[in-house]
């Protein structure tokens, strides 16, 4: 049995769970509605507070799937509930961030600005203009635009510059040195 596949889920009071007969797992909470469908080895099923995950055979990709589904049904109640955050930190003379609409316009030391789209369910805001906020119902969702704004020019290992998650260490590298 997976360990942590035969978990069971609470789902807090504010939460409505359904779950159709089809494998279609509907979340609705007071930040949104998240929807996914269950692989089709792999069933939900709702007794009271707590949701669980079942898998109907024992072979190695329904075992991985049964731990995998469990996973993403809590993270879509945990995110209609509280959401999820990534913090980002901007390092580099003159480099900022300033979200303008729906885009997020970066100055990265480059000879143009890089300007990332802001997906709809996701919000961004930016502080003192190196700090960016990235905040959204779908874990996934905000991860991938966390790791997509870092790509554009990730922490370099001699100055240190570049974005960087909060709180992320960086590995120094010596420069060269003069004989």
């Amino acid at each position: 049995m997976s360990r942590i596949g035969k978990k069971s889920i609470s789902i807090p009071p504010k939460v409505n769970v359904t779950a159709s007969p089809n494998g279609a797992v509907a979340v609705e909470g007071p930040k949104g509605k998240l929807e996914w469908t269950l692989p089709k080895s792999i069933t939900a099923k709702i007794e009271g507070e707590t949701l669980t995950v079942e898998r109907t055979s024992e072979n190695r990709e329904d075992r991985a799937m049964h731990g995998l589904s469990r996973a993403l049904l809590a993270n879509m109640v945990t995110g209609v509930t509280n959401g999820f955050k990534r913090d980002l930190e901007i390092h580099g003379v003159g480099f900022k961030a300033a979200v303008q609409g729906q885009k997020l316009n970066l100055n990265l030391g480059k000879s143009h600005p890089i300007v990332f789209n802001i997906p709809d369910e996701v919000k961004i805001t930016v502080a003192d203009n190196t700090k960016i906020t990235i905040e959204g119902i779908d874990n996934q969702l905000v991860g991938q635009c966390a790791a997509d704004i870092r790509a554009y020019y990730p922490p370099e290992p001699y100055k240190g510059k570049g974005v960087r998650f909060a709180g992320e260490q960086i590995r120094r590298k010596e420069g060269k040195t003069v004989q």
